[in-house]
């Protein structure tokens, strides 16, 4: 595939790599012999590398004006980061003859290990410009593990220096051992600039963003399918958890995906192993199969059967009312048949209140203007947000759900995926399963259709109708098995959500009317008192609709 990067640009990236080049060779040769010619050598040539940077940079925003391709736009914007990284390099170059001209005594640095590590440094940087020429992602690993050899080389430099400083006679040497630390930590960024560079390459050869990381996950976990050899990644999404998601499909458009890839944090995904796991247990079919599991250090990755069909968001949004309601009903059976498969006589609490408690310093980073303290009207004192949450969490510790079932945790609606051709429900995203309240599912489902951003009449009234209509199925299976408190336990779960919810939401007008919501449920729970549980109603009408 022909290359979108012009000759222009590769030959200004040939100029600046070999600039590069040049200044950690005078900066070795600094290190060999302090002098003022090799400082100056370093220091004097800021302009020049900025300029070929600019250049380069500008070459790739020309291209791109021409460019309609996503794969072409993230090569030209790769070349662009590389460049920038490549300057940062200098930049370190200059910063750690900075350090090194206020030591008096070069070894106490170690010179001749600063030498090689240097050396590793500008093999590096020697690789980057025939790694894009040649599209190799081989050669782009092969310049990623230059990186961990320096970082081990950079721990070895400042245990000793440590050492010293730690060592009866340093004190004479505190401020030269204080500046060699920080010359080692200018190596070591020298490194991270060639692992980003490392990874733009790899990007612009795969056609999406990627780390190092991920694509060591993606390489051990693929040859767990068919044809792997041949298998291309296709993005499908980044969680708001921190775990990217892509597909392993048979052609680049991703029409046929047969695996999903998710990568992440580790305990995340241990987390999500074994939710999937303990569903396959409790309640087989409805999960997907692990087909591989891979750890490395603090980082993990699954590979995941890829299961058919449509999410939920997808039908509500897009797709006929007819399917909505038989997607609808479809749900409904299914989660009944969990509930009562599932269901155990322990009394449970979901603690609402307390999620909500834990969730609200969040709530208030993003919409500082939440926060209310003491409050007067007219003379008469009026609750803040958080008296009224605390109110009711106190009331919240007598008030439990009869019964606990196994519920999935995360009920948005991007997480249940509907097969119209095999009329099957699937769940997905299930690192929070557990036994629980499953009023904590039912207002998480609600919220989720809520908060959906769309500002069609038509469709809005399609997320009410599905928030309503999955609430009557509910309500109806809590009356089957005689638990009165329902509606005031979802009370507090929609108030939960509807608060929690707004973290995600950056329109002000929806998320105060979010946050008024929620207020609004836990003043009419407060106000039912001591009366029957059974006598409450929530206006849920009113309340989802806008």
């Amino acid at each position: 595939m022909p290359s979108p990067i012009s000759e222009n640009v590769l030959e200004n990236l040939s100029f600046l790599a070999a600039e590069v080049d040049a200044q950690m060779r005078h900066l070795e040769n600094f290190l060999a012999e302090p002098s003022a010619v090799n400082y100056r050598k370093i220091i004097d040539r800021s302009g020049y590398v900025s300029n070929l940077r600019i250049r380069i940079q500008n070459g790739c925003a020309q291209s791109l004006a021409g460019k309609r391709g996503s794969s072409a736009r993230l090569a030209l914007n790769s070349v662009g980061l590389i460049a920038t990284d490549l300057e940062r390099m200098t930049e370190k170059c200059r910063d750690a003859v900075n350090q090194l001209e206020g030591i008096a005594e070069l070894s106490l640095v170690h010179p001749q290990a600063c030498r090689r590590l240097l050396k590793n440094a500008r093999k590096g940087v020697r690789m980057i410009e025939p790694a894009i020429k040649s599209q190799d992602s081989s050669k782009a690993v092969a310049l990623a593990r230059i990186p961990a050899r320096m970082d081990a080389a950079c721990d070895g430099l400042v245990a000793g220096y440590v050492k010293a400083l730690k060592g009866r006679s340093s004190t004479e040497r505190t401020q030269e051992l204080t500046r060699a630390l920080f010359m080692a930590q200018s190596l070591r960024q020298t490194g991270d600039s060639l692992r980003r560079a490392s990874e733009s390459i790899l990007s612009m050869n795969l056609g999406q963003s990627i780390s190092f990381e991920r694509y060591s996950a993606l390489q051990s976990l693929r040859d767990k399918l068919p044809g792997s050899e041949e298998l291309a990644i296709t993005s499908v999404a980044e969680t708001r958890s921190g775990s990217a998601v892509a597909g392993l499909a048979s052609d680049q458009k991703g029409d046929n995906t047969l695996a999903i890839l998710k990568d992440g944090q580790k305990h995340k995904l241990k987390a999500e192993r074994a939710g999937v796991q303990s569903w396959h247990e409790v309640y087989p079919g409805l999960a997907p199969r692990i087909l591989a599991y891979r750890k490395r250090g603090e980082s993990a990755a699954l590979l995941i059967e890829h299961l058919s069909g449509l999410t939920f968001e997808q039908i509500v949004l897009n797709e006929s009312k007819d399917l909505l309601d038989e997607t609808l009903k479809r749900l409904g059976k299914t989660l009944r048949s969990v509930w009562r498969e599932t269901r155990s006589r322990k009394a449970c609490s979901a603690g609402f209140m307390q999620q909500l408690e834990a969730r609200l310093p969040a709530v208030y980073d993003v919409h500082p203007h939440f926060y209310h303290g003491k409050t007067t009207l007219c003379g008469l004192a009026v609750p803040s947000y958080q008296q009224l949450m605390r109110q009711a969490r106190r009331r919240e510790k007598s008030l439990k759900a009869p019964f606990s079932v196994y519920i999935h945790g995360d009920f948005n609606v991007d997480n249940i995926i509907y097969d119209p051709a095999e009329k099957r429900i699937n769940f997905i995203d299930l690192h929070r399963s557990r036994h629980m309240d499953y009023v904590q599912d039912v207002s998480v489902f609600m919220v989720s259709n809520y908060r959906l951003q769309v500002t069609d009449a038509a469709v809005r009234d399609r997320t009410t109708y599905a928030a309503l209509k999955f609430y009557e199925q509910s309500r109806n299976f809590a009356r089957r098995e005689k638990d009165s408190a329902f509606e005031l336990r979802l009370a507090l779960g929609l108030a939960r959500s509807f608060a929690t919810s707004t973290r995600f939401i950056l329109d002000k007008p929806m998320a105060t009317g979010m946050l008024l919501r929620s207020r609004y449920l836990l003043e009419l729970f407060l106000s039912h008192g001591e009366r029957k549980p059974s006598s409450f109603r929530l206006p849920l009408e009113e309340i989802f609709r806008d």
